[in-house]
Protein backbone atom coordinates (compact mmCIF):
# COMPACT_ATOMS: atom_id res chain seq x y z
CA UNK A 1 0.00 0.00 0.00
CA UNK A 2 1.28 3.64 -0.69
CA UNK A 3 0.42 6.61 0.24
CA UNK A 4 1.47 10.35 0.02
CA UNK A 5 1.01 12.99 2.07
CA UNK A 6 1.15 17.02 0.32
CA UNK A 7 2.49 19.37 3.01
CA UNK A 8 4.42 18.29 6.38
CA UNK A 9 4.23 20.44 9.43
CA UNK A 10 3.66 19.11 12.83
CA UNK A 11 0.57 17.24 11.27
CA UNK A 12 2.31 15.51 8.29
CA UNK A 13 4.84 14.15 9.90
CA UNK A 14 3.15 12.12 12.23
CA UNK A 15 0.88 11.39 9.23
CA UNK A 16 3.84 9.82 8.24
CA UNK A 17 5.19 7.94 11.27
CA UNK A 18 1.29 6.77 11.33
CA UNK A 19 1.05 5.39 8.28
CA UNK A 20 4.31 3.82 8.15
CA UNK A 21 3.93 2.27 11.35
CA UNK A 22 0.44 0.55 9.65
CA UNK A 23 2.07 -0.86 6.67
CA UNK A 24 2.16 1.42 4.33
CA UNK A 25 4.89 2.43 1.22
CA UNK A 26 4.99 6.39 2.39
CA UNK A 27 6.19 9.98 0.39
CA UNK A 28 6.05 13.25 1.89
CA UNK A 29 6.23 16.12 -0.02
CA UNK A 30 6.30 19.81 1.08
CA UNK A 31 6.91 23.09 -0.72
CA UNK A 32 9.37 24.19 2.00
CA UNK A 33 12.73 22.57 3.54
CA UNK A 34 11.42 19.71 5.68
CA UNK A 35 13.27 20.22 9.16
CA UNK A 36 12.46 16.16 10.04
CA UNK A 37 13.50 14.99 7.22
CA UNK A 38 16.35 12.81 8.44
CA UNK A 39 13.87 11.84 11.62
CA UNK A 40 11.07 10.18 8.93
CA UNK A 41 13.77 8.58 6.09
CA UNK A 42 15.46 6.35 8.75
CA UNK A 43 12.21 4.81 9.43
CA UNK A 44 12.50 4.50 5.20
CA UNK A 45 9.80 7.13 4.51
CA UNK A 46 10.69 9.09 1.06
CA UNK A 47 10.98 12.81 1.86
CA UNK A 48 10.72 15.31 -0.92
CA UNK A 49 10.94 19.14 0.19
CA UNK A 50 11.18 21.95 -2.23
CA UNK A 51 8.39 21.18 -3.92
CA UNK A 52 5.72 19.22 -5.65
CA UNK A 53 7.47 17.61 -8.91
CA UNK A 54 5.23 16.12 -11.66
CA UNK A 55 6.73 12.78 -11.46
CA UNK A 56 4.76 11.82 -7.77
CA UNK A 57 1.51 11.64 -10.13
CA UNK A 58 3.21 8.66 -12.19
CA UNK A 59 2.30 6.78 -8.89
CA UNK A 60 -0.53 5.01 -8.12
CA UNK A 61 -1.90 5.93 -4.31
CA UNK A 62 -3.82 4.04 -1.78
CA UNK A 63 -4.65 7.42 0.62
CA UNK A 64 -3.32 10.43 -0.43
CA UNK A 65 -3.71 13.02 2.44
CA UNK A 66 -3.27 16.85 2.38
CA UNK A 67 -2.24 19.82 4.69
CA UNK A 68 -5.83 22.20 5.51
CA UNK A 69 -3.90 24.70 4.88
CA UNK A 70 -2.98 24.36 1.20
CA UNK A 71 -5.66 25.15 -0.84
CA UNK A 72 -7.58 23.22 -3.31
CA UNK A 73 -6.80 25.58 -6.51
CA UNK A 74 -3.18 24.98 -5.93
CA UNK A 75 -1.56 23.51 -9.57
CA UNK A 76 -0.22 20.16 -7.62
CA UNK A 77 -3.63 19.33 -5.93
CA UNK A 78 -5.70 20.12 -8.89
CA UNK A 79 -3.43 17.76 -10.79
CA UNK A 80 -4.18 14.95 -8.00
CA UNK A 81 -7.78 15.29 -8.40
CA UNK A 82 -7.61 15.21 -11.89
CA UNK A 83 -6.58 11.83 -11.85
CA UNK A 84 -9.68 10.92 -10.15
CA UNK A 85 -8.36 10.23 -6.10
CA UNK A 86 -10.08 11.78 -2.96
CA UNK A 87 -7.71 13.74 -0.48
CA UNK A 88 -8.06 13.14 2.74
CA UNK A 89 -7.67 15.15 5.65
CA UNK A 90 -5.32 13.42 8.20
CA UNK A 91 -7.96 13.62 11.11
CA UNK A 92 -9.88 11.16 8.93
CA UNK A 93 -7.12 8.92 7.69
CA UNK A 94 -5.32 9.22 11.63
CA UNK A 95 -9.26 7.97 13.11
CA UNK A 96 -9.03 4.45 11.07
CA UNK A 97 -6.66 3.50 13.25
CA UNK A 98 -7.82 4.49 16.42
CA UNK A 99 -11.54 3.30 15.81
CA UNK A 100 -12.66 2.83 19.40
CA UNK A 101 -12.25 6.32 20.89
CA UNK A 102 -15.57 8.53 21.60
CA UNK A 103 -15.22 11.78 19.39
CA UNK A 104 -16.82 14.98 20.02
CA UNK A 105 -16.65 17.33 17.64
CA UNK A 106 -17.06 21.51 17.31
CA UNK A 107 -16.66 23.41 14.34
CA UNK A 108 -18.79 26.83 14.29
CA UNK A 109 -17.05 30.48 12.77
CA UNK A 110 -16.67 31.88 15.99
CA UNK A 111 -15.87 30.62 19.83
CA UNK A 112 -14.56 27.01 18.89
CA UNK A 113 -12.08 27.14 20.88
CA UNK A 114 -13.27 28.28 24.18
CA UNK A 115 -16.24 25.81 23.83
CA UNK A 116 -13.61 23.04 23.25
CA UNK A 117 -11.24 24.42 26.20
CA UNK A 118 -14.34 24.03 28.43
CA UNK A 119 -15.70 20.98 26.86
CA UNK A 120 -12.09 19.32 28.07
CA UNK A 121 -11.90 20.78 31.16
CA UNK A 122 -15.53 19.45 31.95
CA UNK A 123 -14.70 15.56 30.58
CA UNK A 124 -11.32 15.60 32.11
CA UNK A 125 -13.26 15.93 35.58
CA UNK A 126 -14.89 12.93 35.24
CA UNK A 127 -13.14 11.10 32.84
CA UNK A 128 -9.57 9.59 32.56
CA UNK A 129 -7.81 9.02 28.49
CA UNK A 130 -9.28 12.48 27.50
CA UNK A 131 -7.26 14.51 24.37
CA UNK A 132 -7.96 17.52 22.83
CA UNK A 133 -6.53 18.15 18.93
CA UNK A 134 -8.02 19.31 15.64
CA UNK A 135 -7.53 22.72 15.02
CA UNK A 136 -6.29 23.30 18.19
CA UNK A 137 -3.78 21.53 20.67
CA UNK A 138 -2.09 18.08 19.04
CA UNK A 139 -2.56 16.85 15.93
CA UNK A 140 -4.66 14.21 15.76
CA UNK A 141 -2.28 12.29 13.77
CA UNK A 142 0.36 12.46 16.90
CA UNK A 143 -2.87 11.51 19.07
CA UNK A 144 -3.34 8.07 17.54
CA UNK A 145 0.52 7.39 16.62
CA UNK A 146 1.31 8.01 20.62
CA UNK A 147 -2.15 7.42 22.31
CA UNK A 148 -3.82 4.99 19.88
CA UNK A 149 -5.59 3.29 23.20
CA UNK A 150 -7.70 7.08 23.90
CA UNK A 151 -10.95 6.40 25.05
CA UNK A 152 -12.15 10.11 24.29
CA UNK A 153 -11.22 12.75 21.85
CA UNK A 154 -12.29 16.17 22.00
CA UNK A 155 -12.25 18.08 18.73
CA UNK A 156 -11.97 21.70 16.87
CA UNK A 157 -12.64 21.74 13.64
CA UNK A 158 -12.05 24.08 10.98
CA UNK A 159 -13.21 24.77 7.85
CA UNK A 160 -10.22 23.64 6.13
CA UNK A 161 -10.17 20.18 7.74
CA UNK A 162 -13.93 19.72 7.31
CA UNK A 163 -13.15 19.55 3.66
CA UNK A 164 -11.24 17.00 3.75
CA UNK A 165 -13.13 14.68 6.32
CA UNK A 166 -15.43 11.79 4.42
CA UNK A 167 -15.84 9.35 7.20
CA UNK A 168 -16.01 11.44 11.03
CA UNK A 169 -18.35 9.94 12.99
CA UNK A 170 -18.60 12.04 16.12
CA UNK A 171 -20.60 10.90 18.83
CA UNK A 172 -21.76 14.15 19.93
CA UNK A 173 -21.16 16.99 17.45
CA UNK A 174 -22.64 20.63 17.06
CA UNK A 175 -22.13 24.19 14.82
CA UNK A 176 -21.86 26.84 17.37
CA UNK A 177 -22.13 29.78 14.09
CA UNK A 178 -22.36 30.76 10.62
CA UNK A 179 -20.75 34.14 9.75
CA UNK A 180 -19.16 35.79 7.05
CA UNK A 181 -14.96 34.62 6.75
CA UNK A 182 -12.18 33.18 4.76
CA UNK A 183 -13.46 34.31 1.30
CA UNK A 184 -10.32 34.23 0.40
CA UNK A 185 -9.77 30.98 0.47
CA UNK A 186 -13.41 30.04 -0.69
CA UNK A 187 -15.18 30.75 -3.92
CA UNK A 188 -18.16 32.26 -2.44
CA UNK A 189 -20.02 32.00 1.02
CA UNK A 190 -22.01 29.07 0.09
CA UNK A 191 -18.77 27.18 -0.40
CA UNK A 192 -17.39 28.52 3.04
CA UNK A 193 -20.76 26.94 4.98
CA UNK A 194 -21.38 24.01 2.96
CA UNK A 195 -18.14 22.90 4.10
CA UNK A 196 -19.45 23.15 7.95
CA UNK A 197 -22.29 20.76 7.25
CA UNK A 198 -20.08 17.99 6.53
CA UNK A 199 -19.68 17.80 10.75
CA UNK A 200 -22.39 15.40 11.09
CA UNK A 201 -22.81 14.12 7.79
CA UNK A 202 -22.13 10.78 9.07
CA UNK A 203 -23.52 10.45 12.31
CA UNK A 204 -26.92 8.43 13.02
CA UNK A 205 -29.31 7.67 15.29
CA UNK A 206 -26.56 6.32 18.19
CA UNK A 207 -24.96 9.98 17.99
CA UNK A 208 -26.26 13.50 19.07
CA UNK A 209 -26.15 16.69 17.26
CA UNK A 210 -27.34 20.22 18.82
CA UNK A 211 -28.96 22.26 17.29
CA UNK A 212 -28.39 25.81 17.05
CA UNK A 213 -31.89 27.37 16.26
CA UNK A 214 -31.30 30.98 16.64
CA UNK A 215 -28.64 30.82 14.07
CA UNK A 216 -30.95 30.82 10.76
CA UNK A 217 -28.57 29.73 8.37
CA UNK A 218 -27.68 26.85 10.76
CA UNK A 219 -31.20 25.94 10.68
CA UNK A 220 -31.51 25.92 7.37
CA UNK A 221 -28.82 24.13 6.25
CA UNK A 222 -28.88 21.21 8.26
CA UNK A 223 -30.25 17.81 6.78
CA UNK A 224 -29.38 15.23 8.74
CA UNK A 225 -33.07 13.36 10.31
CA UNK A 226 -30.69 10.13 11.59
CA UNK A 227 -28.85 11.79 14.33
CA UNK A 228 -30.57 12.51 17.53
CA UNK A 229 -30.88 16.42 17.50
CA UNK A 230 -30.79 18.50 20.40
CA UNK A 231 -32.58 21.92 20.60
CA UNK A 232 -30.10 24.58 22.44
CA UNK A 233 -32.64 27.25 21.54
CA UNK A 234 -36.80 27.99 21.41
CA UNK A 235 -39.75 26.26 22.62
CA UNK A 236 -38.61 23.14 22.02
CA UNK A 237 -34.97 23.91 23.65
CA UNK A 238 -33.92 21.39 26.02
CA UNK A 239 -31.98 24.14 28.29
CA UNK A 240 -34.14 26.21 30.56
CA UNK A 241 -33.15 29.72 32.45
CA UNK A 242 -34.40 29.54 36.19
CA UNK A 243 -32.82 33.47 37.28
CA UNK A 244 -29.17 32.95 36.86
CA UNK A 245 -29.37 29.54 36.66
CA UNK A 246 -29.53 27.25 33.34
CA UNK A 247 -31.15 23.96 33.89
CA UNK A 248 -31.21 20.81 31.90
CA UNK A 249 -34.26 18.26 32.60
CA UNK A 250 -35.04 20.09 35.47
CA UNK A 251 -31.40 19.78 37.16
CA UNK A 252 -29.21 22.65 37.82
CA UNK A 253 -26.43 22.09 34.95
CA UNK A 254 -24.66 25.45 35.94
CA UNK A 255 -24.91 29.27 37.19
CA UNK A 256 -24.39 31.90 35.13
CA UNK A 257 -22.69 33.24 38.35
CA UNK A 258 -19.62 30.07 38.09
CA UNK A 259 -18.27 32.43 35.15
CA UNK A 260 -14.92 33.82 35.26
CA UNK A 261 -15.17 34.89 31.40
CA UNK A 262 -16.80 37.87 30.14
CA UNK A 263 -19.52 38.59 27.79
CA UNK A 264 -23.12 36.42 26.65
CA UNK A 265 -21.48 35.00 23.99
CA UNK A 266 -19.61 32.87 26.77
CA UNK A 267 -22.44 32.23 28.45
CA UNK A 268 -24.07 30.38 24.85
CA UNK A 269 -20.29 28.83 24.70
CA UNK A 270 -20.58 27.32 28.17
CA UNK A 271 -23.90 26.07 27.62
CA UNK A 272 -23.09 24.36 24.55
CA UNK A 273 -20.05 22.64 26.33
CA UNK A 274 -22.47 21.75 29.56
CA UNK A 275 -25.00 20.67 27.54
CA UNK A 276 -22.44 18.28 25.42
CA UNK A 277 -20.91 16.96 28.70
CA UNK A 278 -24.08 15.84 30.33
CA UNK A 279 -24.87 14.24 27.27
CA UNK A 280 -21.68 12.56 27.62
CA UNK A 281 -22.55 11.40 30.96
CA UNK A 282 -20.77 13.87 33.12
CA UNK A 283 -22.40 14.42 36.24
CA UNK A 284 -23.35 18.29 37.16
CA UNK A 285 -20.99 18.87 40.38
CA UNK A 286 -18.21 18.02 37.81
CA UNK A 287 -19.39 20.25 34.85
CA UNK A 288 -19.70 23.26 37.32
CA UNK A 289 -16.42 22.65 39.09
CA UNK A 290 -14.87 23.13 35.25
CA UNK A 291 -16.55 26.26 34.76
CA UNK A 292 -15.71 27.72 38.24
CA UNK A 293 -11.70 26.85 37.60
CA UNK A 294 -11.86 28.14 33.98
CA UNK A 295 -10.32 31.36 33.68
CA UNK A 296 -10.59 31.72 29.57
CA UNK A 297 -8.49 30.72 26.70
CA UNK A 298 -5.67 32.75 25.35
CA UNK A 299 -6.08 35.74 23.22
CA UNK A 300 -9.56 35.36 23.27
CA UNK A 301 -10.56 38.81 25.24
CA UNK A 302 -7.68 38.11 27.83
CA UNK A 303 -7.03 40.48 29.87
CA UNK A 304 -3.15 41.47 30.22
CA UNK A 305 -3.15 44.02 33.19
CA UNK A 306 -4.11 47.29 34.49
CA UNK A 307 -1.66 50.41 34.21
CA UNK A 308 -2.20 54.11 35.58
CA UNK A 309 -6.49 52.78 35.62
CA UNK A 310 -6.12 51.94 31.67
CA UNK A 311 -7.09 48.44 31.41
CA UNK A 312 -5.56 46.14 28.20
CA UNK A 313 -7.25 43.17 26.60
CA UNK A 314 -6.02 40.94 23.99
CA UNK A 315 -8.73 39.29 21.55
CA UNK A 316 -5.82 38.88 18.52
CA UNK A 317 -8.41 35.72 17.95
CA UNK A 318 -10.76 37.71 16.56
CA UNK A 319 -10.26 37.59 12.92
CA UNK A 320 -13.45 38.28 11.61
CA UNK A 321 -16.00 40.54 12.13
CA UNK A 322 -18.32 39.06 14.01
CA UNK A 323 -15.50 37.98 16.40
CA UNK A 324 -14.97 41.69 16.79
CA UNK A 325 -18.86 42.56 17.24
CA UNK A 326 -18.73 39.79 20.45
CA UNK A 327 -15.45 41.25 21.77
CA UNK A 328 -17.33 45.30 21.67
CA UNK A 329 -20.44 43.85 23.06
CA UNK A 330 -18.88 42.16 26.20
CA UNK A 331 -17.98 45.60 27.17
CA UNK A 332 -20.36 48.22 29.65
CA UNK A 333 -18.00 51.06 28.46
CA UNK A 334 -16.71 52.47 25.04
CA UNK A 335 -13.17 50.99 24.11
CA UNK A 336 -10.50 52.25 22.45
CA UNK A 337 -10.41 49.89 19.42
CA UNK A 338 -6.58 48.76 17.61
CA UNK A 339 -8.06 46.70 14.71
CA UNK A 340 -6.79 45.26 11.14
CA UNK A 341 -4.43 43.12 9.39
CA UNK A 342 -4.77 40.88 6.66
CA UNK A 343 -7.51 41.56 4.31
CA UNK A 344 -9.61 38.04 3.69
CA UNK A 345 -11.76 40.37 0.85
CA UNK A 346 -15.02 40.24 3.67
CA UNK A 347 -16.71 43.34 4.30
CA UNK A 348 -16.83 45.38 7.36
CA UNK A 349 -20.13 47.31 6.81
CA UNK A 350 -21.96 45.70 9.73
CA UNK A 351 -19.16 47.81 12.00
CA UNK A 352 -20.77 50.83 11.51
CA UNK A 353 -24.11 50.10 14.17
CA UNK A 354 -21.44 49.49 16.84
CA UNK A 355 -19.45 53.15 16.06
CA UNK A 356 -21.41 53.85 20.14
CA UNK A 357 -18.98 51.07 21.40
CA UNK A 358 -15.80 52.65 20.25
CA UNK A 359 -14.52 55.73 22.18
CA UNK A 360 -11.65 55.58 19.72
CA UNK A 361 -10.21 53.43 16.60
CA UNK A 362 -6.77 53.02 15.63
CA UNK A 363 -6.62 51.24 12.16
CA UNK A 364 -3.46 49.18 10.68
CA UNK A 365 -2.53 46.58 8.09
CA UNK A 366 -3.98 45.67 4.64
CA UNK A 367 -7.20 46.49 5.96
CA UNK A 368 -6.85 50.08 7.80
CA UNK A 369 -8.34 52.07 4.77
CA UNK A 370 -11.49 49.60 5.09
CA UNK A 371 -11.75 49.72 8.54
CA UNK A 372 -11.52 53.60 8.66
CA UNK A 373 -14.26 53.93 6.68
CA UNK A 374 -16.63 52.48 9.15
CA UNK A 375 -15.56 53.64 12.20
CA UNK A 376 -16.60 58.09 12.93
CA UNK A 377 -13.67 57.99 15.54
CA UNK A 378 -10.67 56.53 13.39
CA UNK A 379 -6.79 57.31 12.92
CA UNK A 380 -4.90 55.49 10.41
CA UNK A 381 -1.52 53.86 11.35
CA UNK A 382 0.90 51.47 9.43
CA UNK A 383 1.55 48.73 12.32
CA UNK A 384 -0.38 47.29 15.51
CA UNK A 385 2.75 49.32 17.23
CA UNK A 386 1.93 52.67 15.82
CA UNK A 387 -1.59 51.85 17.33
CA UNK A 388 -0.67 51.13 20.67
CA UNK A 389 1.64 53.88 20.72
CA UNK A 390 -1.54 56.40 19.50
CA UNK A 391 -3.77 54.89 21.73
CA UNK A 392 -1.13 55.03 24.92
CA UNK A 393 -1.18 59.32 24.24
CA UNK A 394 -4.67 59.36 23.91
CA UNK A 395 -5.89 56.93 26.85
CA UNK A 396 -7.32 58.67 29.98
CA UNK A 397 -8.05 57.17 33.32
CA UNK A 398 -10.56 54.04 33.34
CA UNK A 399 -9.94 53.46 29.98
CA UNK A 400 -9.91 49.69 27.88
CA UNK A 401 -7.43 49.68 25.20
CA UNK A 402 -8.95 46.41 23.71
CA UNK A 403 -6.93 44.75 20.65
CA UNK A 404 -9.45 42.58 18.62
CA UNK A 405 -7.85 42.99 15.07
CA UNK A 406 -11.14 41.62 12.96
CA UNK A 407 -8.66 40.16 10.46
CA UNK A 408 -6.24 37.22 9.90
CA UNK A 409 -2.74 38.20 10.83
CA UNK A 410 -0.62 36.94 7.93
CA UNK A 411 0.15 40.59 6.46
CA UNK A 412 2.51 41.22 9.78
CA UNK A 413 2.86 37.82 11.35
CA UNK A 414 3.01 34.43 11.70
CA UNK A 415 -0.63 33.77 13.19
CA UNK A 416 -2.80 35.06 15.49
CA UNK A 417 -0.93 33.53 18.51
CA UNK A 418 1.97 35.07 17.06
CA UNK A 419 0.16 38.35 16.90
CA UNK A 420 -1.46 38.27 20.67
CA UNK A 421 1.44 37.03 22.06
CA UNK A 422 3.44 40.14 20.29
CA UNK A 423 0.85 42.59 21.61
CA UNK A 424 1.07 41.41 25.16
CA UNK A 425 4.88 41.71 25.02
CA UNK A 426 4.79 45.56 23.39
CA UNK A 427 1.87 45.97 26.64
CA UNK A 428 4.10 44.69 29.35
CA UNK A 429 7.07 46.82 27.82
CA UNK A 430 5.57 50.05 28.55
Amino acid sequence: MKALIVGGARSGKYMALLLNREGYEVILTDNNEVTYKKELEVKNITVIDGGHPDYLLETHYDVIVKNPGIKYSTPFIKAVLAQGYTIYNEIDVALRFASDVDVLAISGTNGKTTTVSLLYAMVKEQFSNVYLGGNIGIAVSELVYKYPNMQTLILELSSFQLDGIYDLKPKIATLLNLQMDHLDYYEDLDAYYNSKQRIYQNQDKNDYYILNQSDQEIVHRFNNDQVQTINLHGIDSVLTENGRDIMFNGELLFSKDDLNIVGQHNVENTMVAALMARLYGVDPLNIQKAIKNFNGVEHRIEFVLEKNNIKFYNDSKATNVESLKVALEAFDQPVILLAGGYDKQISFEDLRAYNSNVKQAYVFGQTKDKLAEVFDHSIVVDTLDDALSFALKDAQADDIILFSPACASFDQFKDYEDRGRYFKQLVKSI
